[in-house]
């Protein structure tokens, strides 16, 4: 496994780290079997969140005791200084530590937040403070927003920035990444296979880390997974056909591309709208129709239970005609 410097900060790690979403459905037991695993092969970043429930604390409880070996990010959705401190509390317990390596501001969606958190009283008050405690080493920020993060690159005040890249998402490259680059920001690709969208693992996640990615963090929770990962860690860039292949599967995929951000949600009707899209696009693109049926009937709410409010469509930073596409895949999947 290849190591790299993230940007400016002191932290050299694994190019493939580990995204902590996925660990939030399995037992403790199953967490810790898959994160000593992660452990074991070579990965040593490991990204979390105060938002993904137990996350934390089973990341705390499996590598608490390895603790001098990996390096731990988190982050939080606060944006005002009470706010962040008590959620930093709860991290520093949580991952049974009394150091943060990285702590982000999470899912920094507009103007308004940004100005909160740096503002008088703001959460970046308390990182700071806590910075000159030796409780956090470094702050990063993290969103799906191209305009925020471009702007946050060029105010000096973050370490990292944390964006969703892939071989589908590639706007990044254009602006957002060549800012951060220069001003020595450290580049955390989150959603290297696009949510699942993209088929063939290893070469989605090479294609992260060998333009313009620092590390990568590909969600994982099975041994399976970990394995199949960590042969990216090479940094070979994706070979001529592989990348012709990854250019198929963006094709297929189209403009009207759900990346699964979360924004949308909660859904006042119940349903779990980035889920529903992404069985929408397997049925439609990888023609494993079957699958996709079987897996939307195990969901409580179908793409038919929208009433077509129109909320979705105020919140998705992609500007998606969710409810047009939700009545499109109830002809699809439902009928």
């Amino acid at each position: 496994m290849e190591k790299r410097t993230l940007g400016r900060t002191d932290i050299t790690a694994s190019v493939i780290g580990f995204g902590g979403i996925p660990i939030q459905g399995l037992s403790y037991a199953g967490a810790e079997r898959v994160l000593l695993h992660a452990f074991e092969k070579g990965i040593d970043f490991y990204d979390t969140a105060r938002g993904y429930t137990d996350s934390e604390e089973k990341i705390g409880r499996a590598l608490g005791s390895r603790r001098d070996s990996v390096y731990i990010a988190t982050k939080a959705m606060s944006r005002d200084a009470s706010g962040m401190k008590g959620e930093l509390e709860s991290s520093l317990r949580n991952l049974r530590t009394d150091m943060i390596d990285l702590y982000q501001f999470h899912g920094v969606g507009n103007m308004q937040q940004l100005e909160r958190i740096l503002g008088p009283g703001g959460a970046y008050e308390t990182l700071a403070e806590a910075r000159e405690e030796g409780k956090v080493r470094w702050i990063g920020i993290t969103g799906h927003s191209r305009d925020i993060l471009l702007h946050a690159a060029g105010l000096g005040v973050f370490d990292t920035v944390q964006l969703p890249f892939n071989a589908i998402e590639t706007e990044w490259k254009d602006e957002v990444l060549p800012a951060a680059h220069s001003a020595g920001m450290g580049t955390l690709g989150m959603k290297p296979v696009a949510g699942g969208a993209l088929a063939d693992v290893p070469p989605a996640i090479r294609f992260t880390i060998t333009q313009g990615i620092d590390i990568s963090i590909p969600g994982m929770d099975a041994v399976e997974q970990i394995d199949e990962n960590i042969t990216a860690g090479n940094l070979a860039a994706p070979t001529a056909s592989e990348l012709e292949a990854l250019s198929k599967e963006k094709e297929a995929w189209g403009e009207l591309f759900c990346r699964r951000c979360g924004y949308c949600m909660p859904c006042p009707s119940g349903l779990n709208i980035p889920f529903l899209l992404l069985l929408e696009g397997y049925y439609n693109r990888y023609e494993l129709k079957d699958w996709a049926i079987s897996r939307m009937r195990t969901q409580e709410k179908k793409y038919s239970d929208c009433t077509e409010c129109g909320e979705c469509l105020e919140k998705c930073p992609y500007s998606l005609p969710i409810p047009e596409l939700m009545k499109r895949a109830e002809r699809l999947l439902e009928k």
